[in-house]
């Protein structure tokens, strides 16, 4: 039963009251602590994930210290990439104690630790010529992946993403295949794109266990320049419906095959316990 917590109603923030009192923080108090958005809690409480334990008088929901501690253990685990469903299950266990979870999180975070220290070294060895992410010329670059390809777009790939941690894995990972590599990577993106619009052709239906394969064929064909969580995917499956460019590709494949990708990828990623609405790269 939640506590009713008998105060004025000050002023509204994101949707809540801008404080409760020493008793406990408003949604928007307690995102702002925690450095999440409103939305996020609200969709975290809807599910079930972290509830606030109180109201105000007016209703507003209310965070006690007991429930920032859960929403911080939610956090490090989305951050070691588990879905909010596996992380429900986990903080819920009654086999398992606080300290148990706490020792858990510590391990998991320092394996995580550990594989980006390695990263980084790995970019430390990356040389000037892998700096375009592709051991190829231009010439060579528009030979294998087609005249409608342009080399301007690793540029543009290196602006727009080239202080995360995914494009320092794929220069490590480019810098290390031959034209011959990618010749093949691009094959199997070809006869996958084939596949994906053959599939909308023929009326295959988001969320059938057909599309759900392409969708891990397609997140497997990302994975290739860099580890790409179903997260991740999700937002390049926003990407491909939302930007004219990919859009414009892959329509032209097959008309509304953009959008029909883009639902593909997210129902595959409901049925892992992802809210494809509310996901961020991660």
């Amino acid at each position: 039963m939640t506590r009713d917590i008998r105060e004025p109603g000050p002023a509204i923030d994101g949707g809540d009251a801008d404080s409760a009192g020493t008793d406990g923080l408003t949604v928007g108090r307690a995102a702002a602590l925690v450095g999440i958005s409103v939305r996020t809690l609200h969709h975290w409480d809807d599910v079930g994930l972290v509830r606030p334990s109180g109201r105000t008088w007016a209703g507003y929901r209310v965070y006690s210290t007991e429930d920032i501690t859960r929403i911080h253990r939610v956090l490090v685990y989305k951050e070691l990439g588990c879905s909010l469903a596996e992380i429900g299950r986990v903080l819920d266990d009654p086999a398992t104690d606080a300290r148990e979870h706490l020792r858990r999180q510590r391990s998991l975070l320092v394996e995580r630790i550990a594989r980006l220290q390695a990263m980084v070294r790995a970019v430390d060895r990356v040389t000037e010529a892998a700096d375009s992410g592709m051991r190829l010329t231009p010439q060579e670059q528009v030979e294998i992946f087609g005249s409608h390809w342009r080399p301007a777009w690793t540029e543009e790939a290196a602006e727009r993403w080239g202080e995360s941690a995914q494009w320092a894995q794929y220069l490590e990972r480019a810098a290390d295949k031959t034209p011959q590599d990618w010749k093949r990577v691009t094959a199997e993106a070809d006869a996958l794109t084939a596949d994906l619009a053959a599939a909308k052709r023929t009326g295959v239906a988001p969320g059938t266990d057909e599309a759900n394969t392409l969708a891990e064929r397609h997140r497997a064909s990302i994975s290739q320049h860099y580890d790409c969580t179903r997260a991740m995917q999700v937002c390049i499956g926003r990407m491909h419906a939302e930007d004219p460019r990919f859009a414009e590709y892959y329509d032209t494949l097959e008309p509304g095959l953009a959008v029909w990708l883009r639902d593909v990828i997210f129902a595959s990623a409901a049925a892992h316990g992802l809210d494809p609405a509310s996901v961020t790269w991660e």
